[in-house]
């Protein structure tokens, strides 16, 4: 009878722990991202010129509003970036996530056309690989163009190219990508 007693009590306690609720894993989920400012100001102290994105409503809705600006040639541009969520109040400033966790971030920025612009990373995540919250973008000649913004959520930064700021070998998942038409005078 002991026996018995003492096997229902063991049989208890291992189906208690072994039934025992486990912490719930979250994953990291992508950031929602309604509105993009990219701001540049002159190195040389001039007036400051602002891109923007602003989808309040989603794929598929109403059409984005996208502002542009123009450059003038042959100046260097210190650039700052200002993601937000807008569809909450107030509006979820994404840079700070993105700055919390920039091993797993990274911005990148191309051009077609014959756009004569060159943009540099001006900040680092705590590995020494570029984040792109703060760039310069350096301009040449007259030209028009597109600068395509792209924020990569986990790419692979060691990979070839990758913190040089070639997209095409960075994997990951799109956060973000924006094509402003640029045109420097």
């Amino acid at each position: 009878m002991l026996k018995s007693f003492y096997l229902s009590i063991s049989v208890f306690l291992l189906t208690s722990i072994g039934c025992r609720q486990e912490d719930p894993v979250i994953p990291n989920e992508e950031e929602l991202i309604t509105t993009m400012i990219y701001t540049l100001t002159p190195a040389n102290g001039g007036t400051a010129v602002t891109f923007s994105f602003k989808d309040l409503d989603g794929d598929g809705g109403a059409v984005p509003e996208i502002k542009t600006a123009k450059l003038i040639k042959n100046t260097t541009y210190t650039g700052a970036l200002l993601l937000l969520n807008e569809l909450v109040s107030p509006a979820g400033n994404i840079n700070e996530e993105i700055e919390e966790e920039g091993q797993a971030h990274q911005f990148f920025f191309q051009t077609t056309g014959n756009l004569a612009v060159t943009v540099q990373y001006d900040d680092l995540d705590t590995h020494g690989n570029p984040i792109g919250l703060r760039s310069k973008l350096i301009t040449s000649s007259a030209s028009t163009g597109k600068l395509t913004i792209t924020l990569r959520h986990e790419p692979d930064k060691s990979a070839a190219g990758v913190v040089a700021g070639n997209i095409t070998n960075a994997g990951g998942e799109t956060d973000i990508e924006i094509s402003f038409n640029v045109e420097v005078e």
